[in-house]
């Protein structure tokens, strides 16, 4: 069914593109600090500072983009949370180009794919990203290369320019290709365009109001992931907040920052929040300055939430969205909040739960289906998958392959997965491509991975190989093959070695199956 409650009106400022929110938040604030690259020997830029730098790094772009037609450029960022990072996403933008963030985690040969299948003009990497792709096809095909080392030596003398006229896009550009797994075993490109992203800011300011020239924001979450980079990067500029980064969350490092910054808002994951409150510190650290956390990526045991109240006071926010999706769909909301839900619609979207074999038949209140979704802040479609596309837009409706229903009060749950998706610490993991790297090891005749319940991580992988006759291979050299060849949280906690895998009607994995197995422990002989 639709939901019951109709979608609110836009109360919140809506920005033709974000380059536009960072250019009115310079003006309104120029010398606030912006941006606090978190340690001990923190690095601060005001809003103005921000805006210049933006400037100068998106000028040293131009020529690589120079005679493309605006929005078709493409740059890559290979980038761990930074303040160059900060400046180099709105300068991409700023630019005419369309930004590919990706993964530092990435080996060599998950990054070679996606740099492949979006044909960048311009990769910007650390040193180490870059030595390990120093011989590969994909760096050799990449007309330039931009160090990280070169744009933070420049930064000082672009962030102390005399101003200059920010550049800014056209909303209907292309903005942002972000990479997600994919059901096929390659990753997809995600394109949104600068209207989407922008529009997705003020649905979700809507029903979650930051707090205007006061937000101090805490970002343990990567900002080259949809979920950091929205509600992190993009919704601290919005607010003419400060943004306070962290290359790598650290529990340490965040109660430290929470209490010398005086952190207001920490977005988080599950996984970042049960792991704070496991530590010895979170009964004793100055949490006082939390007025509100997000998280997403997951669900939260109620345990979790009650803990994390009971300790800071400071009510945590659930929301539901996808990369596709811009990335937001619903949100729990100040004085709507419901245990369990992810929360109501956002404004200007539709939602409906639908039928799950062919997603034509709206369901009634209370009834689980397939969610659907639509509008402006859905993707355009997957880069170079045309079917994909097809099969995941349909009739102006975005398909999420993710199970739920509604409540009579409009309230969403997330109930089940029609995909094969295992979500780790917040990271999309597809059964697919690990089986793929699998059945590369030359003693492996038969894999699939499946993903199992965690109370860390969320969920995490557990691997089933079947060896070739007379090959032989232990677990530790299978998890060593696989984490040369993949994110490391992407590699399997485990392999259990079987003789068979059990199989459907028409002889595909059956991983239904497989996840019963691996849930209760069972390995063996597999039928």
């Amino acid at each position: 069914m639709t939901s019951p409650v109709p979608h609110p009106t836009l109360t919140a400022t809506l920005y033709p593109t974000v380059v536009d929110m960072l250019h009115a938040a310079a003006d309104a604030a120029p010398d606030r600090v912006a941006l606090i690259q978190g340690g001990p020997d923190a690095r601060r830029l005001t809003y103005r500072q921000y805006r210049n730098a933006v400037v100068g790094l998106a000028g040293f772009l131009d020529p690589a983009v120079v005679g493309q037609r605006q929005g078709q450029g493409r740059v890559a960022t290979v980038l761990p949370n930074s303040i160059a990072a900060c400046v180099t996403t709105f300068a991409v933008f700023a630019a005419g180009a369309q930004l590919v963030p990706l993964n530092p985690l990435y080996t060599p040969r998950e990054l070679s794919l996606v740099l492949d299948d979006a044909d960048v003009s311009v990769l910007i990497a650390d040193a180490s990203t870059l030595a390990q792709l120093r011989d590969t096809p994909a760096l050799a095909r990449i007309p330039r290369v931009i160090t990280l080392d070169e744009i933070e030596a420049r930064l000082p003398g672009w962030a102390a320019a005399v101003p200059a006229a920010l550049p800014r896009p056209t909303p209907d550009q292309p903005g942002l290709l972000q990479y997600t797994g994919g059901t096929t075993g390659r990753a997809k490109g995600v394109n949104l365009t600068h209207r989407a992203m922008a529009t997705n800011i003020a649905q979700r300011e809507t029903l979650l109001p930051s707090r205007m020239d006061a937000e101090r924001l805490l970002c343990a979450m990567p900002i080259f992931h949809s979920y950091g980079m929205t509600m992190g990067l993009f919704l601290t500029a919005y607010a003419r907040g400060t943004l306070v980064l962290m290359a790598k969350f650290q529990r340490d490092a965040v109660f430290d920052l929470i209490a010398a910054e005086r952190i207001t808002t920490f977005p988080a994951s599950p996984t970042i929040l049960t792991g704070l409150i496991a530590h010895e510190r979170f009964a004793t650290a100055n949490l006082s300055s939390l007025t509100r956390c997000y998280s997403g990526s997951a669900p939260l045991a109620k345990a979790t939430i009650d803990d994390w109240m009971a300790r800071t006071g400071a009510p945590i926010f659930e929301g539901y969205g996808q990369t596709e999706a811009g990335p937001i769909l619903t949100y729990n909301t100040v004085g709507r909040t419901r245990l369990g839900s992810v929360g109501v619609t956002l404004p200007l979207t539709e939602i409906e739960i639908v039928d799950t074999q062919d997603g034509s038949t709206v369901l009634p209140v209370g009834e689980r289906g397939e969610i659907r979704a639509r509008g402006p802040q859905i993707m355009t479609g997957y880069r170079n998958l045309p079917e994909e596309t097809r099969q995941t837009l349909r009739d102006g409706w975005l398909h999420t392959g993710d199970i739920g229903e509604f409540d009579t009060d409009g309230y969403l749950f997330i109930r089940d997965r029609l995909k094969d998706l295992v979500l780790v610490g917040g990271y999309n993991v597809y059964p697919r491509e690990i089986d793929d790297v699998l059945l590369a090891h030359p003693a492996v005749a038969d894999a699939a991975s499946v993903g199992v319940p965690d109370a860390f991580r969320g969920e995490v992988v557990r691997a089933f190989v079947v060896l070739r006759d007379n090959a032989r291979a232990d677990e530790g050299e299978i998890l060593a093959h696989c984490r040369a060849n993949l994110a490391a949280y992407k590699v399997p906690v485990s392999v259990s070695f079987v003789t068979a895998l059990p199989k459907t009607g028409v002889n595909k994995t059956d991983r239904k199956a497989l996840r019963a197995i691996a849930r209760n422990g069972s390995e063996g002989t597999i039928a």
